[in-house]
């Protein structure tokens, strides 16, 4: 069924099929921070993005104050969404990814609903997100679940208050 998706806590049992996908359809810079490490899907590069997502397994009481999902499309992990503890109670940050096939078919509008589905039953009270107006993709997710949108030079800051109506679609 195209657009609907599936939130799992990523933990070792979905890490690996994580790092596959992000190894097949995605660039480094895209799915994590930078390390050195030479070009590409190094073996250092695949350790540090092991690392980075063992590093929020805490979830959001955790060092990291985040907690990162395995996106699921039926059966098969095709991204990762998070969020993180901003300094401002009740709110948290988000940012996601998904692989090229996956890309294009609502999943990523899919994946943010279910993403403040989750943190309405964290008990936040809103959601934020940062991109840029190149990407289209992400304003596009963010406007169709009720993002207001504020727009400085290129950057482009979203929030989402989880107490509105979201828009109907």
């Amino acid at each position: 069924m195209a657009g609907a998706v599936r939130l799992e806590p990523v933990d070792e049992e979905n890490l690996e099929s994580l790092l596959s996908v992000a190894a097949a359809e995605a660039e480094p810079g895209d799915v994590m921070p930078p390390v050195e490490a030479p070009a590409g899907w190094s073996h250092a590069r695949r350790e540090a993005f092991r690392e980075f997502h063992r590093a929020s397994f805490g979830g959001l009481d955790g060092p990291t104050r985040t907690l990162m999902f395995a996106v699921l499309a039926g059966a098969e992990v095709v991204g990762m969404v998070r969020m993180t503890r901003c300094d401002a109670p009740g709110v948290v940050e988000t940012g996601m990814w998904l692989g090229r096939s996956a890309r294009g078919q609502g999943l990523g509008v899919a994946t943010l609903r279910e993403l403040l589905n989750a943190a309405a039953g964290a008990g936040m009270h809103s959601v934020v997100a940062d991109t840029t107006r190149a990407n289209v993709g992400a304003v596009s997710v963010l406007r169709s679940c009720g993002a207001k949108l504020l727009e400085h030079g290129d950057k482009v800051h979203a929030e989402i208050s989880l107490d509105a109506t979201p828009p109907s679609r």
